[in-house]
């Protein structure tokens, strides 16, 4: 029997050597899609079988390809005939799938598939974390359509941390490595960490300006009077989907649904509108909030009225959820006391 280690060298200079076509490389995103060696290790051995054309790592399973690092408990590898082998591979008297002519294995790779294969899609179970040297995506269970340059998160604990946002959700969690997007449904949250701005909704999809992993791009000179855009640099913008909330540290607002531009600090929200600045609420059907400036304009429903509750002297931070609201310096204490 080859020992596991010997295995995964084996395994790792034909079948996993294969490059595989692709598009122009994004930095250092989480893309397994740019060819080069996928390197697959683990403590409790390699299982190749060749007639489904699957590599099967367990314990400890590692993949590692560029930059771009795999870790699970389990980690399978499905490979098929790479290029025109494909053709080759269906005319008879041709070599079956996954096997090489002896003169084109490399030394000691006897029985291997050699070139003639390459990995489409890698699945990982079991505390899959995936890494490169800036971001992280974590899971119970992760697959990776190399041809899409797509990654699926299920399970528990979903999440994608980059360094200036942090991505979870319930249900799954997509990111879209050549398109720079990620989708996240289910009690989905986008959480600016640097700017302190949190966006809730059924699922969200967040548009990155520059791959995650790369250098931030250059953030708008906010004009006099206005505050930085918060977010602006890598996020380009959020589009918001069901029970939508941007929450600020002066002001929430609620909708059905909306969109949030970092690179404008605009977000628009539709449905049923709320803006709540302490103890202050605006509703209407449409509202245009302007995060540079604070400034937030509502639109009615035809044929009816914007409606609000202004309290004079209201504490303007925002409470959060079941959180008490202290009461203004200016109100009166009971017996007729104010407060120092």
């Amino acid at each position: 029997m080859t020992r596991p280690g010997l295995r995964a060298a084996l395994l790792t200079a034909s079948l996993l050597g294969s490059p595989l076509p692709g598009g122009p490389a994004f930095a250092q995103g989480i893309d397994l899609s740019q060819g080069g060696p996928i390197d697959v290790t683990a403590s409790d051995g390699i299982e190749w079988r060749q007639a489904e054309q699957v590599v099967i790592a367990r314990g400890n399973a590692r993949a590692a390809r560029g930059n771009v690092v795999v870790t699970s408990d389990r980690l399978l590898a499905r490979y098929r005939p790479r290029g025109g082998d494909q053709a080759r591979a269906a005319q008879p008297g041709a070599p079956s799938a996954g096997t090489t002519p002896a003169a084109t294995r490399p030394p000691g790779a006897e029985g291997t598939t050699g070139g003639a294969s390459e990995i489409w899609r890698l699945e990982a179970e079991g505390r899959v974390r995936i890494a490169t040297p800036t971001d992280t995506a974590r899971g119970d269970r992760a697959v990776y359509d190399i041809d899409q340059a797509v990654l699926v998160l299920t399970g528990r604990d979903l999440g994608l941390d980059t360094p200036q946002q942090r991505i979870t959700a319930r249900d799954s969690l997509e990111y879209w490595s050549q398109r720079r997007m990620a989708v996240a449904r289910g009690n989905a949250v986008v959480v600016d960490t640097v700017e302190d701005r949190r966006i809730t909704a059924d699922t969200l999809v967040a548009y990155f300006l520059d791959a995650p992993g790369s250098p931030p791009a250059p953030r708008p000179v906010a004009a006099p009077g206005e505050r930085e855009v918060p977010g602006s640099g890598r996020l380009d913008r959020v589009e918001a989907f069901g029970n939508v909330e941007i929450r600020t540290p002066t002001e929430v607002v609620r909708g059905d649904r909306g969109v949030y531009s970092a690179a404008t600090g605009m977000a628009r929200l539709l449905g049923q509108v709320r803006i709540t600045r302490g103890e202050n609420q605006l509703n209407g059907r449409e509202a245009i909030v302007n995060m540079r400036t604070g400034v937030a304009r509502l639109v009615s429903a035809p044929g009816a009225r914007v409606q609000g509750l202004v309290v004079p002297n209201s504490e303007q931070g925002v409470a959060e959820p079941g959180e008490t609201r202290p009461r203004s310096q200016s109100q009166p204490q009971p017996g007729g006391e104010r407060r120092p």
